[in-house]
């Protein structure tokens, strides 16, 4: 007769599923947390300046979350550009809310007030040696903005611009606003390209003269 054995199995490692839950949970939080951190990395907020023909246009875009600013009110505020004093608008005046709290750079160069030609888009200001943040009036956090200042007849050197990266962050690092100015270019790039201007305008003759003197010969 053939034995067989009746007593019941048990899970020689008890511990084993309730550790694999655990870690499965520990696991999913993580990535969760790791998650939030990544779109709260993503708050930027960049304004950059660029010089387009006679023109200098300072031109915004991204998102601002206000996380860790404090609040404080309303006001109507033209928009002007004071690099000394680290202020800066792009859009057009307007009322804007006000908020605090950022830490960066008291200014981005030695230029006076200027203000701009025109703008359009979103109401951004950096007030008050960079250490005031002020967006549209009753902006949801974390919204896209897109704005605008073009500076008519004027020059990244006339403005008082300093060519670098500008950085103010706030809520531990995790949310920046961020202006950008270029350096102006060198003299020497403008003589070479007048240079170059002048030599194709040469080329160009020599063939319009070449072909009417070939027409009339026929």
């Amino acid at each position: 007769m053939a034995y067989t054995d009746a007593t019941p199995t048990t899970n020689r490692f008890p511990g084993r599923k309730a550790f694999s839950r655990f870690g499965l949970h520990f696991l999913t939080a993580s990535l969760m947390l790791l998650g939030a951190e990544n779109a709260r990395a993503n708050s930027i907020f960049t304004v950059t300046f660029a010089q387009v023909g006679p023109n200098v246009v300072a031109t915004g875009s991204g998102t601002i979350d206000l996380t860790g600013l404090t609040s404080f009110g309303s006001s109507y505020f033209n928009n002007e550009l004071y690099p000394t004093n680290g202020i800066l608008g792009v859009g057009p005046s307007g009322t804007i809310d006000l908020y605090t709290g950022e830490s960066g750079p008291f200014s981005f160069g030695g230029g006076s007030v200027s203000y701009p030609s025109s703008a359009s888009g979103d109401s951004v200001f950096l007030e008050d040696f960079g250490i005031g943040i002020d967006v549209p009036h009753d902006y949801l956090s974390g919204s896209s903005l897109s704005s605008s200042a073009t500076f008519d007849g004027a020059t990244i050197a006339s403005l008082g611009l300093t060519p670098g990266i500008y950085t103010w962050t706030w809520d531990s690092g995790a949310n920046s606003f961020v202006v950008q100015v270029p350096s102006a270019p060198e003299p020497s790039s403008f003589l070479l390209f007048g240079v170059g201007l002048v030599a194709g305008l040469w080329r160009a003759r020599k063939q319009i003269v070449g072909h009417l003197v070939a027409t009339r010969q026929q």
